[in-house]
């Protein structure tokens, strides 16, 4: 199925891994690229080093194109653009939007830059500056999220610029799939139905975790770091939301210590770095740390497999999703039930 997003990046199939902290690795990375999707590696848990060593190992896993997802706001991206750039990477994706300069710099080198935005008017600034394509999240899609749906999100997005808008938030199969292209979408992202594969590393009980989870039981809390946040209701979050400004200041100065120790950062990098993802808004000083070291939140469960202790992002989809197939059966069955779908539509009503 070919679209201007399988044009512009040169994969088989319009659709997109995210790039999810401590869950899009290179085994998961490569294993959807393989599959003829593209993969998107997450480098914001990573250390430069650490960095270099996933993108090589992703390209000796596969010869298809892939990504890495940046933080533009990070100290260090500069050096993590280097990487990018030297060791041919297809496309540069952004949980945030990246500067004018910045995508320039990417672009000359021949990099593909294709930020993520949650609305219109992020969507139309990082056009004008020159970004490729970009990717739209609605309210459905897990992590950090806005409010608006992307059934009203998406249409607004693809009348308002005139580059590939790749839709987010709400996708598992090719009936949405489907959807997304009559929308004007030149494709799908897709972050918690390939977390929940075989491919992925995130620990069995996690897994089961999310495999068990009704629609219900996925909540938008901002206790864990002042924004939005759409995750599984767990232990930790109905603690947070319990817990008064002094215990959420304490337990946020402790994953931030353990997360300084694991990062290397230092304590004013970590701060500067949570402030940085304020988004002018009006947090605690624990909210600000807790923005510094979310990543060690969700190590706690999608590396330690601590359901308990960690935070377990989802979009909504989870409470639909029953099954863990591998990457290339999951972009198989997407794509066979969109053919289907197509297949199935009535023919032109009679004029």
């Amino acid at each position: 199925m070919e679209t201007p997003l399988t044009r512009l990046v040169g994969v088989r199939h319009p659709l997109v891994q995210t790039g999810m902290g401590w869950v899009a690795g290179p085994r998961l990375v490569s294993a959807a690229a393989n599959a003829g999707a593209l993969g998107i590696l997450a480098s914001a848990t990573m250390t430069v080093e650490q960095l270099r060593a996933a993108v090589r190992e992703v390209k000796s896993r596969t010869d298809a194109p892939f990504g890495v997802n940046l933080r533009a706001d990070a100290g260090d991206a500069a050096e993590r653009v280097r990487i990018v750039v030297t060791e041919g990477v297809r496309v540069a994706s952004f949980a945030l939007a990246p500067s004018r300069e910045l995508i320039a710099r990417l672009k000359d080198a021949g990099v593909v830059v294709i930020p993520s935005v949650g609305a219109r008017r992020h969507a139309e600034k990082v056009a004008a500056w020159g970004a490729d394509a970009v990717v739209v999240q609605g309210g459905e899609g897990g992590g950090h999220t806005g409010n608006v749906a992307t059934t009203v999100l998406l249409p607004q997005v693809v009348d308002a610029v005139d580059i590939p808008v790749i839709a987010a938030g709400g996708f598992f199969d090719g009936r949405g799939l489907v959807a997304a292209l009559a929308y004007g979408a030149a494709g799908v992202a897709m972050g918690t139905r390939f977390l929940l594969t075989s491919d992925s590393t995130v620990p069995p009980a996690v897994q089961a975790r999310y495999l068990a989870a009704a629609v219900k039981d996925i909540t938008v809390t901002t206790k864990v770091d002042g924004l939005p946040h759409r995750m599984l209701r767990s232990e930790l979050v109905e603690t947070l939301e319990r817990s008064g400004r002094g215990t959420a200041l304490l337990r946020a100065v402790r994953h931030a210590a353990s997360f300084r120790k694991l990062s290397g950062l230092s304590w004013a990098q970590m701060v500067r770095d949570g402030l940085a993802m304020r988004h002018g808004k009006d947090l605690s000083w624990s909210q600000v740390l807790l923005a510094a070291n979310t990543p060690m939140l969700l190590k706690a469960s999608m590396v330690e497999g601590r359901t308990d202790l960690g935070v377990m992002a989802s979009g909504q989809v989870a409470g639909v999703i029953e099954d863990l197939p591998s990457c290339a059966e999951l972009v198989d069955r997407i794509m066979a039930e969109a053919r289907a779908t197509l297949a199935a539509l009535p023919p032109d009503p009679p004029r």
